[in-house]
């Protein structure tokens, strides 16, 4: 007998109510194809929670999620909350949640697919080949670090501390390593230790640990120069393994070869299987209730929850092999259409995804 999953639903702000709906909406179908079950159990976070519950990140939903076997989740902030207190910010949720749950590493995959090479902005035959993730340390750095303001000789300052210790910097390095070995075996270690200490442990750190990997490449890359290599040679990178702030950074930059934010999906995972999964895009609010998001970033972030978390490999190949078909076929959303006038809405897009799995669902 299937042993029912629970899943916890943050659907959050803006569009992430309209790209969440999507998603359910494959995994049900996945549920009929594959013989799957899950129990789903949605909670408020966010903006919405600030607005509902006086909180970015009610304790109520914070339970919900400890007791599920994965996160899926929306989109959070808008500019509605931007003139609050740092206590009543949907950010501020969105470091808790990672703390509270001990989620110290993202993963970001970048592919580019061959059908949408024309809806990047860099050429096509710089766009060759890539296929790259981005392991982005998660609950360090200084995002974390100590923030205050003060009275200086010029006026007011503001401090934000950055300070990473050499047992979080192990963690995601040696997860990294592991990463790369399943792929190509290359890994771009991105930091900038020519001038920032924390960078320094960061690099001696890899050092350090890099001859218990012997089959994986490692390169040593300053973060301004990986900036650059992203726009210039993207096909070289394997797995990019970095801290907070450089990862939010360049995860962004690489989703932009990809044509479009809304297709970059993400994973943020602990120490066991547990896993919280996101599109990497924001709430987009000048869209939301429109219909027109671009759900495929969520509906690839099932794909690795079911991969990463519950080892369901069968069905998220199954899933990526739909969203592929659906692409090939030359269907879009506004976002990566070339004639806007043609582009599917948001559900329509879910539905053919949904719709084609059944012929992926057999060639897996």
């Amino acid at each position: 007998m299937t042993e029912v999953k629970k899943i916890a639903v943050i659907a959050g702000d803006g569009i992430g109510p309209e790209v969440v709906a999507e998603a359910i909406k494959v995994m049900k179908r996945t549920e009929e194809l594959f013989g799957l079950k899950f129990e789903f159990e949605h909670g408020l976070f966010g903006g919405i929670a600030i607005d509902e519950k006086g909180t970015p990140l009610p304790q109520e939903t914070l339970e919900i999620c400890k007791r599920a076997d994965a996160v899926l989740l929306g989109a959070v902030g808008g500019p509605k909350w931007d003139n609050n207190s740092k206590e009543l910010r949907p950010e501020t949720g969105l470091l808790g949640i990672r703390k509270e749950l001990g989620l110290f590493s993202n993963l970001r995959p970048a592919v580019v697919f061959d059908c949408l090479k024309d809806a990047s902005t860099l050429k096509p035959e710089v766009l060759e080949g890539t296929d790259l993730i981005v392991v982005r340390e998660l609950t360090g750095g200084i995002y974390f670090g100590e923030k205050f303001r003060r009275e200086g000789a010029h006026g007011e300052e503001a401090v934000d501390t950055c300070v990473y210790n050499v047992t979080e910097v192990e963690r995601i390095v040696r997860q990294a390593f592991e990463v790369a070995q399943k792929r190509r075996k290359k890994l771009a270690s991105v930091d900038k230790a020519n001038v920032l200490e924390t960078s320094r442990l960061w690099r001696e750190t890899v050092n350090r640990i890099a001859p218990d990997y012997p089959d994986v490449e490692v390169e040593h890359v300053l973060v301004d120069n990986c900036a650059m290599q992203l726009l210039r040679r993207p096909s070289s990178f394997d797995v990019i393994v970095t801290e907070n702030m450089f990862g939010d950074i360049l995860s962004d930059e690489a989703a932009m070869l990809t044509g479009s934010i809304g297709m970059l999906s993400s994973a943020s995972l602990g120490e066991g299987s547990f896993g919280l999964y996101e599109p990497v895009h924001g709430s987009a609010p000048d869209i939301a209730g429109q219909g027109v998001a671009n759900p495929i970033a969520t509906i690839l972030s099932v794909a690795l929850m079911y991969r990463l978390t519950f080892g369901y490999s069968e069905a998220a190949d199954a899933i990526e092999s739909a969203v592929k078909q659906v692409l090939d076929a030359g269907h879009r959303t506004g976002d990566i259409a070339a004639d806007r006038a043609q582009a599917l809405s948001t559900t329509e897009m879910g539905d053919l995804i949904a719709n084609a799995l059944e012929g992926a669902a057999v060639q897996a």
